[in-house]
């Protein structure tokens, strides 16, 4: 008599295996709750630094209206960093694009002027 090879687990085994997928997904939701919360949240203000940022590039003004594309390259200076070169893109209404020379307030994580936001740029 030949004998089956086929062996069921004990429902203990089964129960520990649901309960531990479960506990997998609530963590990877809550992951992804959290990097989608503080990518929306973008600097936090506790944090942040303010400096200035002396504009030396600016990409072209486009012919087209409303809100454009706008590259911009500069100084930038803070009460902890001292002048540091970056660089960004951000959306700009044509009607205001800046120019080289121009002064704009910056707002940044201390100690990381390279992730600078331009402060009242919706």
């Amino acid at each position: 008599m030949a004998r089956s090879s086929t062996r069921t687990w004990p429902n203990s085994m089964v129960s520990m295996l649901q309960f531990g997928m479960l506990v997998i997904m609530a963590v990877a939701l809550v992951g992804l709750i959290m990097l989608y919360a503080r990518g929306r949240r973008g600097i936090n203000p506790a944090q942040a630094e303010t400096g200035s940022l002396y504009l030396t590039g600016v990409s072209p003004r486009p012919d087209a209206p409303g809100e454009q594309f706008v590259t911009i390259t500069g100084n930038l200076t803070g009460p902890s960093v001292p002048s540091t070169v970056v660089y960004g893109r951000f959306a700009w209404d044509v009607n205001s694009w800046p120019a080289v020379g121009d002064y704009l307030t910056v707002v940044y994580p201390t100690g990381k002027p390279e992730r600078f936001q331009v402060a009242g740029l919706s």
